[in-house]
């Protein structure tokens, strides 16, 4: 399995933007009409008809009462929803709440599901171009939801190695560093850190995760800024549990990394 993940619609998108055409046309009402009875341009129901952008509930029920939908149309409302995650990456969250063990890399950032809320407002309020800011906050609460790895049940092991220029990065504070700290005291938790004079080349290449799935299947996941590649196939899974091998037996084993991460947060103080 691999696959490439970009930036198409979510499938309840274009499906309810099919149904929407499909009624309108039936009723013989026009995208003008439809328009100026919702408030929105004849461009953008062309863009929700076609899965472009979210058909809203106002456009679903105003659509509904005039194709006479009798109700059809606004039941799309409970399943037509902004996916909290980009497309490329939600098949990688699926996995990630079923899987058993986790072993993530960061060069960069924190990773997700370590991170605090104003460290992924910051973060996600950052993405160019720009995002709506009800995007920005369904996107903050996703990622914090993710955390519930760390505590449910059965537990899940998980590894985290994090590159020293992730912990200098532009939105780490002091809450951020703690935040690790806490998260890492938890026996089913692993943080570790690789400061810059133990990198390789190895730590430089990106991002990776590693999930296990129940059945015991391993996906080796790596994110870049326009796609993502989830795979299970053996190959690139074995060269990528070598690669954060390596990089695990660089770093500082988690006792020196806690005390690493309390002098970074001393000096935030």
């Amino acid at each position: 399995m691999s696959v490439q993940y970009n930036s198409s619609s979510p499938g309840t998108w274009r499906y309810g933007g099919n149904q929407l055409k499909r009624w309108r046309t039936k009723a013989n009402v026009t995208r003008e009409e439809l328009g100026a009875a919702s408030n929105y341009s004849p461009d953008t129901i062309k863009a929700m008809e076609q899965g472009v952008r979210m058909p809203t509930a106002r456009v679903l029920d105003v659509a509904d009462e005039l194709c006479h939908a009798e109700g059809l149309l606004s039941a799309a409302k409970d399943y037509v929803r902004r996916e909290p995650f980009p497309p490329r990456a939600q098949d990688f969250m699926v996995h990630e709440r079923e899987a058993i063990n986790v072993w993530w890399y960061e060069p960069l950032l924190i990773p997700g599901p370590l991170q605090t809320k104003a460290y992924a407002r910051k973060l996600i309020g950052s993405h160019i171009p720009p995002l709506d800011e009800d995007v920005i906050e369904e996107r903050v609460e996703a990622r914090l939801e993710r955390q519930g790895i760390h505590t449910r049940k059965p537990l899940v092991a998980c590894s985290y190695v994090v590159y020293e220029a992730a912990l200098r990065g532009p939105y780490v504070d002091w809450e951020q560093l703690q935040h690790l700290l806490d998260v890492g005291v938890r026996h089913n938790v692993s943080i570790q850190v690789l400061p810059y004079g133990r990198a390789m080349t190895a730590a430089l290449h990106g991002q990776l995760v590693l999930l296990e799935t129940q059945d015991h299947e391993r996906l080796a996941y790596t994110e870049a800024p326009s796609v993502s590649q989830l795979t299970a196939e053996p190959r690139v899974v074995s060269d990528q549990t070598e690669r954060l091998s390596m990089i695990r037996t660089m770093a500082l084993d988690p006792g020196d990394s806690a005390h690493f991460i309390e002098r970074m947060a001393g000096s935030c103080e």
